[in-house]
């Protein structure tokens, strides 16, 4: 049975134009001709043109396409096998970017529950460094910790979280500026305070939990920077933290 080009264009998607097109390179000519000269495709030409599609699809260029679907030591099944193949890998791929996509949607998510207004009037001129929130989603995003903390807050309750942070390192520098040790009760009182705030925003934070948080103050300035702002920070204060934590972790 034959095929004209209308017919063939429109069961596989593609224009006349193309399948012209496809005949004047090699890549597919008609098995066939009508009486009056016109291209008649066979069931063998429609099964290399989907063939040809298929490779076309994954982004294969039209050169690489005619030395797979001509290779002679690939048969209608091997074909069938290296179409699997190559679509296994591409759903690998496909999956690995969604992934991504939903990362950088959870992270604006998050970084999108203020205007830029509404955080110079919560924060003053603090300000995360760009790409954070990406970088927190790709660490800890598959956490249910992040899950929780991932809720936007509301404008109010920024304000008031803000208020709480601003208060507990107020009553910390004060600590630190005595001279008081990190092992003493008030450190370590603060300490308790600090993982009992973080179990409030992240749903949960044992002690153990609280070390990884700890460590990260002393490894990772841009964590201390959150806590304390730079201009409150004083040499050793992420030691100091860490310890007390750690100290009140022992405590309990």
């Amino acid at each position: 049975m034959g095929y004209p080009v209308g017919k063939v264009a429109a069961l596989s998607g593609v224009t006349v134009r193309t399948l012209h097109h496809y005949d004047e390179i090699g890549l597919l000519s008609p098995g066939g001709r009508t009486p009056a000269g016109y291209r008649s495709y066979s069931d063998a030409d429609l099964d290399r043109l989907q063939r040809i599609l298929f490779y076309r699809e994954l982004g294969f260029g039209l050169e690489a396409i005619a030395k797979v679907v001509d290779d002679p030591g690939l048969d209608a099944l091997e074909h069938l096998r290296r179409q699997r193949t190559l679509l296994r890998e591409r759903i690998g791929e496909l999956t690995r970017m969604a992934e991504s996509v939903e990362r950088v949607i959870e992270a604006k998510k998050v970084g999108g529950a203020l205007t830029p207004e509404e955080k110079f009037e919560v924060f003053g001129e603090f300000r995360e460094p760009e790409g954070y929130a990406e970088e927190v989603v790709r660490r800890w995003g598959e956490t249910p910790q992040w899950r929780t903390a991932a809720v936007p807050l509301s404008k109010a309750e920024w304000i008031e979280a803000e208020k709480v942070r601003q208060d507990w390192v107020r009553r910390l520098l004060a600590v630190v500026d005595s001279g008081a040790p990190a092992d003493g009760a008030a450190a370590m009182d603060l300490a308790e305070e600090h993982r009992l705030l973080l179990a409030a925003f992240m749903g949960d934070c044992d002690h153990a939990m609280h070390r990884e948080v700890a460590g990260m103050y002393v490894t990772e300035p841009v964590q201390l920077g959150f806590l304390v702002r730079e201009p409150d920070q004083r040499p050793g204060l992420g030691e100091y933290i860490r310890d007390a934590v750690h100290a009140n972790a022992d405590r309990s």
